[in-house]
């Protein structure tokens, strides 16, 4: 994206309530002053504003993929919307799959619903942020375990540039070193101080995040 549509976005995500401001805690344990809840999403106009970035974020990465994996919970509506997106503006028809959180025992069973890959079939992962990569290194191995796939690249909102939880290196890095998923982001930390820094309604959390940023992340 250019920097128009960069503030364009982190406008959308503000006035969502989905970029938020204040003490939060993430899912690798550390105190942030900012946080990225996709949760806050509620209305079909978001998602369709939403859809259509997410979209064009695949389009634009030239990537080759057979099917698309939403991961529980939160990324099973991105996944949907996604797919839908694709098809609506782009003409691609692409099946989709998520998971759940825990195996069902009755029914039609299991721990994967939607989409059955095919041996060597390339899945791409829609998820919403990155931070430390915790979330990304529990699911793909229940993804490899069940399906002999393929899955080199990850699109998220967010990535918040932060490193790896045990590791002294990005958490970006370390998932395409480890793991061979690349990450690709509508924006970053970068692209939201750079927002807030000329916003003087958003200015006042600048050194809060200035010092986070310097504790845990690589910018």
């Amino acid at each position: 994206m250019n920097l128009n549509e960069k503030k364009d976005f982190i406008s959308f995500l503000i006035d969502s309530n989905i970029l938020i401001f204040g003490e939060f805690t993430t899912k690798s344990g550390r105190n942030t002053p900012y946080f990225i809840n996709t949760g806050n999403f509620k209305y079909g106009k978001q998602l369709n504003t939403l859809g259509k970035f997410y979209a064009k974020l695949i389009i634009n990465s030239n990537v080759s993929y057979s099917a698309m994996f939403g991961p529980a919970y939160k990324g099973i509506p991105l996944v949907v919307n996604c797919c839908n997106h694709l098809y609506s503006e782009y003409n691609i028809n692409k099946p989709f799959f998520f998971n759940r959180k825990e195996e069902k025992d009755h029914g039609e069973g299991g721990t994967f619903i939607g989409y059955i890959p095919k041996d060597n079939e390339k899945i791409i992962i829609i998820e919403d942020v990155l931070t430390a990569g915790t979330a990304i290194k529990e699911v793909l191995p229940k993804i490899k375990h069940k399906y002999k796939i393929i899955c080199n690249n990850l699109f998220v909102l967010v990535d918040r540039c932060e490193l790896a939880k045990e590791k002294n290196i990005k958490a970006s890095v370390e998932l395409e070193e480890n793991y061979g998923i690349k990450v690709h982001s509508l924006i970053n930390i970068k692209d939201i101080i750079e927002y807030i820094k000329n916003n003087e309604k958003y200015a006042k959390y600048i050194d809060k995040i200035l010092k986070y940023t310097e504790s845990y992340c690589i910018l």
